[in-house]
This record gives structure tokens, C-alpha cells and sequence, in this order.
């Protein structure tokens, strides 16, 4: 059976942690579907300037009714500023995100993401994270109750896989292969691709 990703796309989205995860999932044989979030259009800019085309807007998954959690194995949010804000301010992808959470579904976070868009849904507490290094100040003034900070780079705790930014994007792709096909086909892609963090 294949696996299905759905990766969300906001203008402002740190380039890296986008591509990546693309990358890497598709190489493993998941199908991984770019949504463009807040927008008609399918061409979105990361906070570098670089544009990428999305394969379908978030409305349009909406509207053919595909974002329900049954379509779907994972949800992946790239960090990146003002990336991560502008996917906070959209209350479609806030619905999306916590009911992917609540049935049992992936929920793979980096950079900003978790601070700024896992935290304020509520979909931290009692979970150990990872984050961008300072964004955890942003969890911790928010009292969230029983959210446990980690300096590691890639941090899973159930369905919630966080990680800390450009420079752990490898190895985020990598561990959400390792849940979703298997941890060998996972440190096969590593080694395939010379990743020496993982």
C-alpha cells in the first residue's frame, strides 16, 4: 500500500525544509502532494525567494474533500518566517492539522513549526519536542502543560516528529520514513544519499 504525505506550503516557507522532505519521501516511494495554504494560485515563495509550484491549494484539497484524515498517512509543516505564521493564520490548516493528530496520523513539524503552529493547537502538551533554537521560549511562556523541550535534532514522541531546522532536514525526512515504510528503508536512503547524521 502506498503512503500518502500531504506537505503544507505558505508564502514565507524556509526552502530547505520543504524541498527535502519532498525529496527524500518520494525517493521511498510515498506520494507526497504540495498544498499551497492562503492562496489561489499554485506558485508559492520561500523566504529566500525561491518559488515552488504546489500541486493543488489547500481550498481546492478542501473542497474535493480530501482533507479528511482518512486520505492521508501524514501531514508535513516546514518552518521558516513569515512561513510558519502564515500557515498559523489559516484556520483550515489549524483544523487539518489537529484532526490528522487526533487519528493518530503523522504530524511532522520543523524549524519554527512546532512553536508556532503545533504549540498554539495544543498538539504539544505532554509531548517531548524539538525546535528551532529560542522558539521553545515561545512553548514555555505559553505554560503548555507537560511539554518537554529536547536539543536533539529529530525528537518522536508518539505521532509528533519535530526537528530543528535547514541544517536537520535530512534526517527529519529520514525519520518520517523510518515510521512510515520502516527504520531499514530508512537508513538505506541514508547511506544512499551520503547522509552522515543518520
Amino acid at each position: 500500500m502506498v503512503r500518502k504525505i500531504v506537505l503544507l506550503l505558505a508564502e514565507g516557507f524556509e526552502e530547505v525544509e520543504a524541498i527535502t522532505p519532498v525529496d527524500y519521501l518520494r525517493r521511498a516511494g510515498i506520494e507526497v502532494t504540495v498544498a499551497a495554504v492562503g492562496q489561489e494560485g499554485l506558485s508559492v515563495t520561500g523566504s529566500h525567494g525561491v518559488p515552488v509550484t504546489a500541486c493543488v491549494t489547500l481550498a481546492a484539497l478542501a473542497g474535493d474533500g480530501r482533507l479528511d484524515p482518512a486520505e492521508w498517512d501524514g501531514v508535513v509543516v516546514p518552518g521558516g518566517l513569515p512561513g510558519a505564521d502564515n500557515l498559523h493564520a489559516c484556520e483550515k490548516t489549524g483544523a487539518f492539522i489537529k484532526a490528522m493528530a487526533g487519528a493518530g496520523k503523522l504530524v511532522c513539524a520543523i524549524c519554527a513549526c512546532p512553536a508556532r503552529v503545533l504549540a498554539p493547537l495544543g498538539l504539544l502538551a505532554g509531548k517531548r519536542f524539538t525546535c528551532y533554537p529560542g522558539q521553545e521560549e515561545r512553548i514555555a511562556a505559553a505554560d503548555i502543560a507537560g511539554a518537554e523541550f529536547r536539543q536533539d535534532r529529530i525528537v518522536v514522541d508518539g505521532n509528533i516528529i519535530t526537528s530543528r531546522g535547514a541544517g536537520t532536514a535530512g534526517e527529519f525526512s529520514c525519520a518520517i520514513v523510518a515510521e512510515l515504510v520502516s527504520p531499514a528503508e530508512a537508513k538505506k536512503l541514508a547511506q544512499r544519499l551520503l547522509l552522515c547524521c543518520y
